[in-house]
């Protein structure tokens, strides 16, 4: 069983139908217990880092999260969920993530139509078993203002172009990333999702 982490922002139930539909089972939680129990971890997210961050703490699930990390269960955040992974953020001032990724979060410059609303290519940059079944130049349904600069660029495993080429899919041992919604993103989004469920088995 998959945990979908329930931390009061995001669109749970759309990403566990998801899961339903290709047919791994995912269950929304709040529980600890349940997350030590689960065999992977999905940590999606819509909304503003730093509240996504204060409901982390005050869920208590921050320590929870972070152990069944370094236990090496794997893990997938979904946009904000792939921000909260890394070092910090400069939205709305600057705070602290999970730091689990070394990097930052940064807004798109330049003249673009922020925030970029849309499908979206992916470049794939290396094969990852989270990408299996996925080519070179994919389309992708994005949602953000925000992008991910990661300190060790060999965790890039995909980019996107939107004013920079910036990473739209990253991995780091059993931790990925995603920027953009795989539950709004068809076939292939949900191939994604399938990729992670067989990934966690």
């Amino acid at each position: 069983m998959i945990a979908i982490i329930d931390y009061g922002v995001g669109n749970l139930r759309s990403v566990e139908k998801a899961f339903e539909k290709v047919g791994v089972e995912a269950k929304i939680t709040t529980s600890p217990e349940m997350i030590n129990k689960a065999c992977g971890l999905v940590l999606p997210g819509v909304g503003a880092f730093g509240d996504a961050m204060q409901n982390l703490h005050k869920s208590g699930l921050v320590p929870t999260l972070l152990k069944n990390i370094e236990d090496g269960k794997p893990l997938l955040g979904i946009c904000l969920g792939l921000q909260l992974l890394f070092s910090y953020s400069e939205e709305g001032g600057l705070f602290e993530g999970l730091n689990v990724i070394p990097g930052r979060v940064i807004r798109f410059k330049g003249n673009v139509k922020v925030p970029q609303v849309g499908w979206n290519q992916i470049k794939k940059k290396k094969d990852s078993l989270l990408l299996k079944g996925i080519e070179d130049g994919e389309n992708f349904y994005f949602v953000h203002s925000y992008y991910v600069v990661p300190d060790e660029k060999e965790c890039i495993l995909a980019t996107t172009e939107y004013s920079v080429e910036f990473p739209s899919v990253v991995g780091k041992g059993l931790i990925f990333g995603i920027q953009f919604h795989p539950e709004k993103s068809s076939d292939k989004g949900l191939r994604i999702l399938k990729n992670f469920g067989e990934l966690v088995k």
